[in-house]
């Protein structure tokens, strides 16, 4: 039998508590391999938020399926995915499917997109989030339906008694995405996936649900990997970035210095093109040209080459373009030791 191993007492910040490594995903349809994703790295630390940003279809939702197990059957999958304990590292890849079922819930936890599509539009919200804790054996099921109702009023949730006994579509949309985080919360994860955790929320509310997952990954030392595409809601929330392309990280660092200091040009046209503070006249919000790559039609040499202003032809369409880690950040692009190209 499996054992599912807890984070050990001593662990620091310093400690990685979700490391992905040469993380590779491709599919096989007609007899040809395409590649999703390709040689993705990070690591997120105890009480540490890390951000996934980039343009749709990049690779961000793929990359946190793939962490939480949830990939479509008949993906071919290399790389490691490893959860650290006190037993040592705990290679999620090498668990069978009921162990790698186990681990959702207790150990990861995941905040899905689209609340109203994630929840079951026929069970009621206290039943949805107590399930985790009956599933998972914790508690009974009134012990676990008082956890739930306790954990709404947690996410501030008004007359969470009576709003346990709602349907989803009893709820506002701010309050289904609260349900959802509580339904990762209620097990008290040793790592939280968010995908996109405030999608289509007005910004009062969404600024609500930054401030509640921030606040429960210091209080409880919860490492937190954060998809988004809004490099907005990302500054608000995230300790360090991980910029992708085309199923690659092009560029990482702490959140502040690749903000203020972009290497990559991509991450140049993204921080551009967000729209600026109102200063009474309207102007014309900055474009990346083009669009992201089907992964079968990948150019060769950078993938963002065809869309670059800095591009050499000869230079960065000629072979694959590995990360050049330059101090505490690093950057996939032929010129990234020219300093920043803007």
């Amino acid at each position: 039998m499996n054992v599912i191993p807890t984070l050990a007492a001593a662990e620091t910040l310093a400690d990685p508590v979700l490391r992905v490594t040469d993380l590779r995903i491709s599919a096989r349809r007609f007899g040809q391999t395409t590649d999703l994703l390709r040689g993705v790295s990070f690591e997120v630390r105890r009480g540490e938020t890390l951000a996934l940003v980039g343009e749709s279809g990049c690779g961000k939702s793929i990359t946190s399926l793939a962490v939480m197990g949830l990939l479509a059957p008949g993906l071919e999958i290399g790389g490691t995915i490893t959860l650290a304990g006190n037993a040592g590292s705990l290679d999620l890849g090498a668990l069978d499917p009921s162990a790698r079922r186990r681990l959702c819930g207790r150990r990861i936890g995941m905040v899905f997109q689209e609340p109203m599509t994630s929840l079951n539009p026929m069970q009621r919200v206290g039943d949805q989030i107590s399930e985790t804790l009956t599933t998972h054996g914790t508690c009974d099921r009134k012990e676990a339906l008082r956890r739930a109702i306790a954990m709404l009023d947690r996410m501030g949730i008004p007359d969470p008694d009576r709003r346990a006994r709602a349907l989803p579509h009893e709820l506002s949309g701010g309050m289904r995405q609260r349900v959802m985080i509580a339904m990762a919360m209620i097990g008290e994860p040793d790592v939280l996936v968010a995908d996109e955790p405030t999608t289509a929320l007005d910004v009062t509310v969404q600024a609500q649900i930054l401030d509640l997952i921030r606040g429960l990954s210091q209080e409880r030392g919860m490492a937190t990997l954060f998809v988004s595409h809004d490099l907005g809601v990302v500054a608000d929330i995230a300790d360090r970035v991980a910029v992708m392309y085309a199923g690659e990280v092009v560029e990482t660092g702490p959140i502040d210095e690749v903000l203020d200091a972009p290497r990559h040009p991509y991450t140049t046209g993204l921080i551009a093109s967000r729209p600026a503070a109102s200063t009474g006249r309207q102007t014309r919000l900055a474009a990346i040209p083009g669009t992201v790559p089907e992964p079968r039609m990948r150019p060769k040499g950078c993938a963002f080459h065809p869309r670059c202003s800095h591009a050499r032809p000869g230079l960065c369409d000629a072979g694959d373009v590995p990360l050049t880690h330059l101090g505490g950040r690093a950057v996939r692009c032929v010129r990234a030791r020219e300093g920043q190209l803007s």
